[in-house]
């Protein structure tokens, strides 16, 4: 009774998995080795892999194998790989972030390579990220590209606030949201992609929060976090010119709120023209 159980839900999952595969458009399918221990592991490296209808991920415990169907249209196997490394789980091409690896549960903790092997490993994934190595030199100039928009519409926002101007923060941020929905994450950079997958749902919920209403002190609010995870990702990014994050002691209730800034001059954003010039630089980014 026990195994005419088994057959049933072995082929109840095959079922499910012939079904979500079917409604995958422009399917592509790959085959990676993906790091990892258990069934635990097993799900977790599903879960962060699938995208409905766009990308199915079948990793086999047993073998170490995943196979990868997607749209290639929508997503490409850079991307799949990325997220399940974002999960804690190594891949041929991305490895996990120590920290993320470090908090798996023991039993989903397998064993990784080598310190000299990880960065051959960084290396390779770096090289291989375009279609032949020469693209390696151009990856830092498509990832600044990728990001442009969103900083530029970042600082016009910053100058808005500076001028105490409810209505073209809403503007300017409605911009910056529409940048920020625009970045194609599998283009960006290893480092870079791990904060902006941290980072993105915060600043896209701190930029619709500004653009939809005109009330400067909300504004100020949410600039406050929308600043803090900008310079995570401006701290990576390498931009071409400096940029320098500044602190106003008397801002957030006394306790303190940074911002970023083109200009080394201090022009605070959080109190317009009653102390334009309240704060300092804390750190000059380059």
């Amino acid at each position: 009774m026990k195994s005419l159980k088994k057959v049933v839900m072995a082929i109840t999952l095959l079922l499910s998995v012939t079904v979500a595969v079917a409604q995958i458009k422009n399917s592509t399918t790959e085959t990676v080795q993906v790091l990892g221990n258990c069934a635990m592991c097993k799900a977790n490296i599903e879960k962060a892999g699938n995208l409905n209808k766009i990308a199915k991920v079948v990793w086999n415990k047993d073998t170490k194998m995943a196979t990868l169907t997607y749209d290639s249209k929508q997503t490409s196997q850079d991307e799949i790989l990325k997220r399940i490394a974002l999960a804690g789980y190594d891949s041929e091409k991305f490895l996990a972030p120590t920290d993320v690896y470090d908090n798996l549960h023991g039993c989903c903790q397998y064993e990784r390579a080598t310190k000299v092997e990880v960065n051959n490993t960084e290396k390779a994934s770096m090289e291989n990220h375009g279609d032949h190595a020469g693209h390696a030199a151009a990856a830092p100039t498509q990832e600044v590209n990728q990001l442009k928009a969103v900083y530029d519409n970042y600082f016009l926002l910053k100058e808005a606030l500076v001028k105490t101007d409810g209505k073209e923060s809403s503007r300017v941020s409605k911009d910056l949201l529409a940048s920020l929905n625009a970045v194609q994450m599998d283009k960006l950079a290893m480092d870079v992609h791990m904060v902006w997958m941290k980072t993105m749902k915060q600043l896209k919920e701190d930029a619709d929060h500004i653009s939809d209403t005109e009330d400067i002190k909300h504004q100020r609010d949410h600039f406050m976090t929308l600043s803090k995870n900008m310079y995570e990702m401006v701290k990576v990014s390498k931009l071409d010119t400096p940029t320098y994050y500044q602190f106003c002691p008397m801002a957030n209730g006394g306790k303190g709120a940074n911002w970023l800034s083109k200009d080394s001059a201090i022009k605070n954003p959080y109190y317009g023209s009653q102390m334009l010039s309240c704060g300092k630089t804390v750190e000059t980014l380059k």
